[in-house]
Formats: C-alpha cells, sequence, structure tokens
C-alpha cells in the first residue's frame, strides 16, 4: 500500500522536473532572410528577371531602391512568391521611376515614408513597414540617401529624427547609403545604436565593391547596406554580395540572414 501512495508523488515530481529542464533551455532565435538592390529604375532587367536572381535565397523580405513605380514590385514579387509589397511616393532627387519599395513574404503593416532633408541632391527618403515573421514584430526601412558628413546630411537626419522614434523592438534598415563603412555618416547611424552585418561577416570590404557593377574601373566601394539594431541582440550569420555573371543593374544587390534572439538583449556598444 505504502508503494501505491507513492506513485502520484513520483509523477509529481518528474512533471515538475521536466517543466523546470524545459525552461532552463534557451529559445531558438528566429532568422530573418533580407537583401537589398538598387535596381536603376529596371534599366537593364525586367522585374521577373531580378526576380528569378533571387530564387536561390529563400528570402522573408527586400528592400528595392530606385524601383518603378506601379506594380514593378508585385511582379518581382510574382515570381518569388512573396505578394506583400508597399511602394513609396518620393523619387529620389525629383527623378523618374526612383522609388524606394518593400516586398515581403508576410503581411506589411503600418507603411509609411519619412522624408530625408541634407546636403546634396534632394529629395531623399526611407520607405517604413511592420511585418511578423514567426510570431514576432520587424520594423523594415528601405532607403536611398546622398554621401554626407556626419552631421549635415540625410543618414543625420535617418539617425537623430526617424530611428529614435522606432517603437519595435528589432529593426533591420537597408539600402544604397551612398557611403562606406567608416565614413563619418555611417558613423553616426551606427553610434545611433545600429550594426552592419558587414561587422558579422568574415569579408574584406576593402577588395569588394556594391558600385559600379556595370563599370568596375569606376567602382566606389560597398556602398549598398544592411543594418539592425543593437537592441535586438540580433547576429548576422551568413550573407554577403550577390555576383552576377551579367550586371542587372549598376549596382550590385545585397544579402543577409539575421538570428534574433525571442527575448531582445543589449549589444555591447555600437559596433
Amino acid at each position: 500500500m505504502k508503494a501505491i501512495h507513492l506513485i502520484p508523488f513520483a509523477v509529481t515530481y518528474l512533471c515538475v522536473a521536466t517543466l523546470c529542464f524545459a525552461d532552463s533551455e534557451p529559445e531558438n532565435p528566429i532568422t530573418v532572410r533580407v537583401a537589398s538592390y538598387n535596381v536603376e529604375f529596371s534599366r537593364s532587367a525586367t522585374p521577373e528577371q531580378i526576380g528569378e536572381i533571387f530564387k536561390p535565397y529563400n528570402l522573408d523580405i527586400i528592400g528595392f531602391d530606385e524601383a518603378p513605380d506601379g506594380d514593378w514590385t508585385n511582379r518581382v514579387g510574382k515570381v518569388l512568391g512573396m505578394k506583400y509589397s508597399f511602394v513609396g511616393k518620393i523619387s529620389s532627387a525629383n527623378h523618374k521611376n526612383k522609388y524606394k519599395s518593400i516586398l515581403s513574404r508576410t503581411r506589411l503593416e503600418d507603411v509609411e515614408e519619412h522624408l530625408l532633408t541634407g546636403r546634396g541632391w534632394n529629395p531623399a527618403s526611407t520607405v517604413r513597414a511592420v511585418t511578423k515573421i514567426k510570431g514576432l514584430s520587424f520594423a523594415f526601412y528601405s532607403l536611398h540617401i546622398c554621401k554626407s558628413g556626419a552631421s549635415d546630411g540625410h543618414a543625420y537626419s535617418l539617425a537623430t529624427k526617424v530611428l529614435p522614434k522606432e517603437a519595435i523592438e528589432r529593426v533591420i534598415v537597408v539600402g544604397d547609403y551612398n557611403n562606406n563603412i567608416g565614413d563619418d555618416a555611417m558613423k553616426t547611424i551606427e553610434a545611433a545604436g545600429y550594426r552592419p552585418t558587414w561587422n558579422d561577416l568574415t569579408i574584406d570590404l576593402s577588395k569588394e565593391f556594391t558600385y559600379n557593377a556595370q563599370d568596375p574601373k569606376n567602382q566606389l566601394g560597398v556602398i549598398d547596406h544592411i543594418l539592425y539594431n543593437n537592441l535586438s541582440g540580433a547576429h548576422a550569420k551568413q550573407g554577403g554580395i550577390i555576383e552576377l555573371d551579367k550586371p542587372l543593374s549598376d549596382h550590385k544587390p545585397v544579402w543577409a540572414e539575421i538570428a534574433f534572439p525571442i527575448k531582445a538583449t543589449k549589444l555591447k556598444g555600437p559596433n
């Protein structure tokens, strides 16, 4: 009889022990596969051709800049099975078909566009949208800005007027920054709490370039970037520059797979 009375106790103990063990296990991070591409108003390729180059990467979300208006972004999405998109209304430097757009595998919410001010060509802007991936909310920005210094350009406007107002815990900012990592403009954005995926990847940027893909003799280095916010505790697992046999734009596309912890944790320092 005493042995029988011990059975419920033993079962209870095992259940509690199992729960404690489960709670102690770290939760797997959410990985987000991202790309950015300045498509030079699709002068050298159709949206379908551009969609094809991204097929092997199984992307969750893409930021385009210098993209045509209308259904251009949606046509890329049809190739990739990505049906959600947002196209801004501000064309870079008021040129024809130089809009910023977002293409996503998951629904986009709270879409908006922010005007960025500063020296150089104007207007500039960044489009923003929020999406949920595996239950977590992400704020995603796609931008096109002018080369500048620490406090006189679009980068400063982004870092001091737009990004500080972001309430979402996990943020990704992609686009054609027209600045190299190490430039004062990029340091301003990094000081605002954003980290380039290049910092996590073993790529020597001094030997690479994203512009000019069609005229390498006049290349300006790596000026297309993907950044995430330090507070997210994220880390880029893989990524790089997508090299094409035949360039489809004057820029090269860039991509990254970023791992975001379920519970955001702050990284030490801006770098």
